[in-house]
């Protein structure tokens, strides 16, 4: 990300397009996974989970509470937001990937070519959650163009499904996060 971007999402972050594809995500994190020293995640044939993207922490938070964080790859151009999390074989637990655009919008994802569920929850320039999907994989023969996700937002988190669930994260609760 360019010094200037970072600092313009910085300074827009103090604390759209339709049919983007988004989204992987496992109930399971593959018990060979490991971090490997940098910061990215190895799985146990040695893939590297998006090793060439910048990475954020997320927290979610409600009251000023943290109910659960993730370090999330950060999509922040068009080609990475398309591709999402559609090449991701699995996600570990404590991983996801965040989406960045330029403004808050109304915004559709979509579950293309997904091997497995996902949460998906939109956040508006604040950070405050304004939708939350739980999204399941598509089925067999099916691609996962279909299945359409729509919310309001600048930014979009994708997780495992039911992580938002799990954890007792709903709208109105907060993302944060640097940029």
């Amino acid at each position: 990300m360019s010094p200037s971007r970072r600092k313009f999402l910085t300074a827009t972050f103090a604390v759209g397009t339709a049919g983007i594809a988004g989204c992987v995500g496992s109930g399971d994190t593959p018990s060979g996974d490991q971090p490997n020293g940098d910061g990215n995640t190895t799985t146990d044939d040695g893939e590297e989970i998006h090793a060439s993207y910048e990475t954020t922490e997320v927290s979610a938070e409600s009251d000023g509470k943290e109910l659960g964080s993730v370090t999330a790859a950060i999509a922040d151009t068009q080609d990475l937001r398309f591709t999402g999390l559609s090449n991701t074989k699995s996600l570990p637990e404590d991983r996801g990937m965040l989406f960045v655009f330029e403004t808050a919008d109304s915004r559709t994802f979509v579950m293309r070519e997904m091997d497995f569920p996902i949460d998906i929850v939109y956040a508006d320039v604040d950070g405050t959650i304004t939708e939350i999907h739980h999204a399941p994989e598509p089925g067999p023969n099916e691609d996962g163009e279909n299945q359409r996700y729509p919310g309001f937002g600048q930014y979009v988190l994708e997780v495992n499904y039911d992580w938002t669930t799990d954890r007792g994260i709903e709208v109105g609760d907060r993302l944060v996060f640097d940029l």
